[in-house]
């Protein structure tokens, strides 16, 4: 049975997006400060299988169906490719990159949904003052970043080029889920899928790539891992995929421009970095952005 929906997001709604946008500030660290002893994709498939691992344990114990016929293999299938390539682009570009570019370009996800979305499902479409708060939270999140932009090399080109590929792919994996019969499955299902088939294609990438393969690990990198699992591809997904089913995708896009800023404010709080005018500018921009975008007609 096709889920309720509203047509904007409430108060649990919001609580949720801030608890998943404030981790997902935190992911950021959390895998640049451990891709450099955990190669990328190898990091990559020891999360996405830890997470699937959990995913099934919950599943069996609430009894949901993963495995039933319901003609979303097709979907589920695309969508969980797009989901691992966005991934492989994130760990791959935080090699050459830092955290703070890499969520800039990533997070230019709700242009795509905003863009194509409507396609698919008209009740979707932006107005123009969302069209308006869109905007100036974007550009309110570049600009708090603008310092970093003055010197640039190649290595720094192809990580950027990757942060916005993976930006790309997460968008077209909304697209996917909210246009496809996936609206209809339990989140549990439409989660399997692409930590499934990330945990199984993952590896084959970190093999092709060459990476080496080992258990032997500090215990940062092992609790940086645990945390990317657990929480990262686990709880705040499946959250996630739980409010795609109930609220409007392009405004739950739209508000996901707060991770950059909340990985700025750790990254003040955790790496010591200075808390610069850009920052303050950049949280009211982001602010004022999503009040336009959430505006009620």
């Amino acid at each position: 049975m096709t889920p309720t929906r509203k047509n904007h997001l409430d108060a649990l709604a919001v609580s949720l997006l801030l608890a998943c946008c404030a981790f997902w500030g935190f992911q950021q660290i959390l895998i640049k400060t451990t891709v450099g002893e955990v190669p990328p994709l190898w990091q990559a498939s020891l999360r996405f299988v830890g997470a699937t691992v959990l995913l099934l344990g919950w599943c069996a114990w609430r009894g949901i169906r993963l495995f039933e016929r319901d003609g979303t293999l097709p979907a589920g299938l695309l969508a969980g490719l797009l989901f691992m390539a966005e991934f492989a682009c994130i760990y791959l570009g935080l090699r050459d990159t830092t955290a703070s570019r890499l969520t800039v370009f990533l997070y230019t996800s709700p242009f795509v949904v905003a863009l194509l979305l409507p396609r698919f499902v008209p009740s979707e479409r932006l107005r123009g003052v969302q069209w308006v708060g869109l905007v100036i939270a974007f550009v309110a999140v570049a600009f708090a970043f603008s310092e970093g932009f003055s010197h640039t090399t190649a290595r720094q080109v192809r990580g950027d080029a990757l942060a916005l590929a993976a930006g790309i792919f997460w968008g077209l994996t909304t697209l996917v889920i909210r246009s496809s019969k996936m609206m209809t499955v339990s989140p549990e299902k439409t989660l399997f899928y692409q930590v499934a088939v990330t945990a199984a294609a993952a590896p084959l990438l970190s093999l092709a790539l060459g990476e080496t393969w080992s258990f032997s690990y500090s215990a940062w990198a092992w609790t940086s891992i645990g945390l990317q699992t657990a929480i990262g591809a686990f709880a705040s997904y499946l959250a996630w995929m739980w409010m795609l089913r109930h609220y409007p995708a392009t405004q739950m896009s739209s508000f996901t421009f707060l991770t950059p800023v909340f990985a700025l404010v750790l990254g003040v709080a955790v790496l010591g970095e200075p808390l610069t005018l850009q920052l303050v500018l950049a949280l009211a921009g982001v602010a004022a952005g999503i009040v336009l975008v959430n505006r009620k007609a």
